[in-house]
């Protein structure tokens, strides 16, 4: 069985109120999130740990592998905060009592090496889950009555609604002597996840999405606003954005490469990589910048052909045996729920929302990829007919 939204306020702030209870009674947090992390993945993590960082917590976050330039900005505040970031190999320095998994669609997504998952099956470990996937592609991390997993525009959002409810207990932060909980760094985190994920709101579906969205970003922009003093710093939300979306010179050398591979369908605008493709492109960058790449691509693809962006690749050799996938929805086209496509293909091996898809296939069981993409976009715009 998949994620299910929270239907109802009261059990959504009972979820919160547990967290916050966690955050006030724990000591060890450490922070997770899925392999090859996003924007929103990254921000929301970085979020949690400078709330739970009020508290005096000790917490770590956990990336495995180094990250995409552009959120140096995110890296720096966890440095300026003496929030410890952990990559393959390190050691933790203090006891970890509670795992906290991000935007994370299902377990076996979570990057983690042997360490970390030695911490995860421990005894006495609470597990907290805060994520915007669902559906029956998703399966559930955290215990029940931790799991803050509903319908939003992002992980980050929802780190937002814990911010917000815990400003409202006047209380407890009193005990705590916190009398600046909305930091500008909190903010500029909360941001970036909400307006990267969403892409500053344009694929947004639901009206409940795009009236969190307006109420979320017109608030932290605000503030964000309020709380910058140099020119050198963001402030506002479209610097964030453009600062996201900008291209290193790798990256734009291997988005050439993929976009002069761009074809057409009649709905869908897709690029397929073969083997000797991908040799070429490993040869000259690695994994995290092609993977960065081909989401990039498949949002273009998809706003050009105003219905869906496709984009196919095979891992190299010495990475897995798989050939990657990752589907787009136009922001113009709103009707077909993404995550169909895993259920009509019979594909347990992927995830994400209903607006944007990543799945894998062994490389055993397509014997022509042209053929098999070409069946695979027979069939989704089969379904956009239905």
């Amino acid at each position: 069985m998949g994620k299910t939204t929270i239907t109802g306020s009261r059990q959504k702030n009972r979820v919160i109120d547990n967290i916050i209870n966690a955050i006030v009674g724990r000591q060890g947090f450490l922070l997770l999130g899925h392999k090859t992390p996003d924007d929103d993945c990254i921000a929301s993590m970085v979020a949690f740990a400078l709330l739970a960082a009020k508290f005096s917590r000790h917490i770590c976050i956990y990336l495995g592998k180094p990250i995409h330039e552009h959120f140096q900005y995110l890296l720096n505040i966890c440095t300026y905060n003496s929030i410890p970031i952990l990559y393959q190999g390190d050691t933790l320095s203090a006891p970890v009592d509670t795992v906290v998994v991000f935007d994370t669609a299902k377990p076996s997504m979570i990057e983690a090496d042997a360490l970390v998952r030695k911490i995860i099956e421990g005894e006495n470990i609470l597990k907290v889950e805060i994520d915007h996937h669902l559906g029956s592609d998703s399966a559930y991390f955290g215990q029940e009555e931790y799991c803050l997993v509903t319908e939003a525009s992002s992980s980050g959002e929802l780190v937002g609604h814990i911010l917000l409810r815990l400003k409202e207990n006047k209380r407890l932060l009193k005990r705590f002597q916190i009398n600046d909980l909305i930091s500008r760094n909190i903010v500029l985190a909360i941001l970036t996840g909400i307006i990267g994920d969403s892409k500053m709101g344009m694929y947004l579906k639901s009206e409940r999405e795009k009236e969190y969205y307006r109420v979320f970003s017109a608030m932290f922009n605000e503030l964000l606003a309020q709380k910058t003093t140099r020119r050198t710093n963001f402030s506002d939300m479209q610097q964030v954005f453009q600062e996201i979306q900008r291209l290193s010179k790798n990256e734009e050398k291997s988005f050439n490469y993929f976009i002069e591979r761009k074809r057409f369908s009649e709905k869908i605008g897709y690029v397929v990589l073969d083997e000797r493709d991908i040799n070429s492109l490993s040869g000259e960058f690695d994994n995290d910048t092609i993977v960065s790449v081909a989401r990039g691509v498949a949002d273009i693809l998809a706003e050009e052909s105003k219905w869906l962006g496709l984009v196919c690749y095979f891992d190299p050799p010495e990475q897995s045996d798989l050939i990657q996938f990752r589907l787009r929805r136009s922001h113009l086209f709103k009707t077909l729920d993404l995550r169909t496509v895993l259920k009509i293909f019979s594909i347990s091996n992927g995830g994400g929302h209903e607006g944007a898809i990543g799945f894998r296939i062994p490389k055993s069981e397509v014997d022509d990829l042209g053929n098999y993409v070409a069946t695979l976009i027979q069939g989704i715009e089969a379904l956009i007919e239905t």
